[in-house]
């Protein structure tokens, strides 16, 4: 339940794990509940999540794009608008292909082919992939 509501934006949390090390509990049964227990144990987690420092992770594309040489400037300004960049490019031998590769957001992505094409006259040919998480 206190990885369902995150502490920064109320989502569900990854990659966390609360080690509980010293429960000191009271002699009372009645006091011993469940509704006594779990509201303690949330805040206690909520205090150790906001002492660890989070970060707001963001999902990244890989993208490969295909295309002619002559159409490679319109993917540079797609990309850029974006958030984007390219990390490899390189022409396909015997042919006037062009490859280039690159990161993109995710939220980004949002009609992303679209623009690619209005950009490239149709001639560009995009491939997106996760590939990773990146602190925001």
């Amino acid at each position: 339940w206190a990885v369902k509501e995150g502490v920064l934006c109320e989502e569900n949390m990854r990659a966390v794990r609360f080690d509980v090390h010293d429960v000191t509990l009271h002699t009372d049964a009645i006091h011993r509940g469940g509704g006594q227990i779990i509201p303690t144990a949330r805040r206690a987690m909520y205090a150790s999540a906001l002492t660890a420092e989070p970060r707001i992770m963001e999902p990244i594309y890989l993208v490969e794009i295909q295309c002619p040489d002559s159409a490679i400037g319109g993917i540079y300004g797609v990309l850029t608008r974006r958030r984007g960049h390219v990390f490899e490019e390189y022409s396909v031998a015997g042919t006037p292909m062009h490859v280039s590769k690159a990161y993109l957001p995710v939220m980004e992505s949002f009609g992303f082919t679209a623009d690619l094409r209005s950009s490239t006259g149709g001639q560009a040919f995009p491939q997106c992939v996760f590939d990773h998480w990146q602190i925001l």
